[in-house]
């Protein structure tokens, strides 16, 4: 992906993150990074095994705030198979093995992260909250 347009996916989902809002009637998870300002809540609204809705609200830095708005654009209304499916390809793109690149879309801006190894931890929190809720509502 051409450096100039992963720079601009990240800085509008940023700007503009998808989603972000607090919803007190969901579930919620929260996750954050201990080693930085990164603290994000996560709301989870499931009809059955389908994911009807998910927010976020929170404190963090471009990485983990852009990751967590794309990767809710790409988990919402999936079921909970998809969405593991998605975080494991996710999790293989960031720790460099091989992964389905037109199932992750937008997330592979993501795909050079491993050349900042500090930022991986950034990149996945938001994957980490969404494995979270899956275990919460087996």
């Amino acid at each position: 992906m051409d450096s100039n347009l992963r720079r601009e996916i990240i800085l509008d989902n940023y700007q503009n993150p998808f989603h972000k809002e607090t919803k007190d009637d969901y579930l919620k998870v929260n996750t954050n990074n201990e080693s930085c300002i990164d603290n994000i809540d996560i709301y989870f609204s499931f009809d059955g095994d389908v994911l009807k809705d998910i927010t976020f609200n929170g404190e963090a830095c471009a990485i983990s705030t852009s990751a967590t708005s794309i990767l809710l654009r790409n988990v919402i209304g999936k079921t909970k198979k998809e969405i593991s499916n998605i975080l494991l390809n996710y999790d293989n793109m960031i720790n460099e093995k091989e992964y389905d690149k037109d199932l992750l879309k937008d997330l592979n801006v993501y795909d050079e992260i491993y050349l900042q190894p500090n930022r991986k931890n950034c990149a996945l929190l938001p994957a980490n909250a969404i494995r979270k809720a899956l275990e919460q509502t087996k």
